[in-house]
């Protein structure tokens, strides 16, 4: 029973890494990617050994397959408090808002924010970048904001000009 155990746990540790690796890469972390991917060939090795040793034992392959299932949910889980890089949220409010703009402006974003035309009239739109860490709190002040608010959110990938990006790089964002 304790080598299922040693066997679950080392796979959750494994898969954990491995997705951490992944996002690391992903997001142009190299070096940091690089790291934990040495350490990540090393959990696997131990935990497939151990697993190969012992092939005869069907509960040993269960736990690595439950481990494996686990180990995704908590490498997810992980990234997910990792939150690197940055969003783009797209808003278009109910109505002409020239307010929403502002209030963001004064919490640290950066808006850009224009009128645009719905189906049902005029509106205000506007995109706002904002680090991944940041992503619900700016969610909680759009709808504290405007409830009816329409909002949609995509990973932004490259980030060039713009005094956010100078606000970010000397570290005054959110201050």
């Amino acid at each position: 029973m304790k080598m299922v155990l040693i066997i679950f746990v080392i796979n959750i540790v494994y898969v954990s890494f491995f997705t951490i690796r992944m996002i690391l890469t992903l997001k142009g972390y190299r070096y940091s990617a690089a790291f934990v991917s040495m350490i990540e060939i090393v959990i696997y090795i131990v935990g497939l050994g151990l697993v190969l040793d012992n092939l005869n034992e069907i509960q040993n392959i269960i736990a690595y397959a439950l481990g494996y299932g686990s180990g995704v949910i908590v490498g997810t889980k992980i990234e997910e408090k990792m939150a690197l890089g940055y969003i783009t949220v797209n808003v278009i409010t109910a109505g002409i808002d020239f307010e929403m703009p502002r209030l963001l402006r004064e919490k640290g974003y950066g808006v850009t924010d224009w009128s645009a035309h719905g189906l049902e009239g005029s509106r205000s739109a506007m995109q706002i970048l904002t680090p991944r860490k940041d992503e619900l709190k700016l969610y909680d002040t759009i709808k504290q904001i405007d409830p009816k608010a329409f909002i949609i959110a995509y990973e932004a990938r490259t980030i060039h000009g713009g005094f956010w990006v100078k606000s970010v790089r000397r570290g005054n964002l959110f201050k």
